[in-house]
């Protein structure tokens, strides 16, 4: 497939998961709840999580941003459920490298969020994608599950 058509794929995959976002919402009974902005450009996230023994078992966000803020906390919350904990964190390790343009594991199946890959060649727009990434990171380190 030619860059050409990829990188119309990847933005079509992005405007997708704006436009329709997936796990929308707040959940009333989360044992992980943390809000998290960036001041730069005025994203905003609430993400909310369902954990029991170490897995993810739910996940949803409330928020207002850019396609590329939006979009990655849609394709977040759907990677991450059914995870554990640790893996969760592991893949927003992996997807900031990815930002970051630096190398990294990528054996793992990150499903839609492969499509944010080419966000690590606008570094202005890094901070948008990683929101709710490290939403999650913080708050599964702060809840301590």
């Amino acid at each position: 497939m030619s860059m050409n058509k990829l990188d119309q794929l990847y933005r079509s995959v992005i405007m997708d998961h704006y436009k329709k976002p997936r796990n929308k919402g707040v959940i009333d009974d989360s044992n992980v709840s943390i809000d998290m902005n960036n001041p730069t450009c005025g994203d905003r996230i609430h993400l909310s999580l369902q954990v029991e023994d170490g897995v993810v078992v739910d996940a949803k966000f409330e928020g207002e941003g850019c396609s590329i803020s939006m979009s990655s906390a849609s394709m977040m919350t759907q990677e991450i459920k059914g995870k554990t904990t640790k893996e969760a964190v592991e893949l927003a390790h992996v997807f900031s490298e990815m930002m970051l343009g630096h190398e990294h594991d990528d054996s793992l199946d990150l499903g839609d969020v492969e499509a944010l890959s080419g966000v690590s060649q606008f570094p202005a727009r890094i901070k948008c994608a990683t929101l709710s990434w490290k939403a999650m990171e913080k708050g599964i380190k702060e809840s301590n599950l």
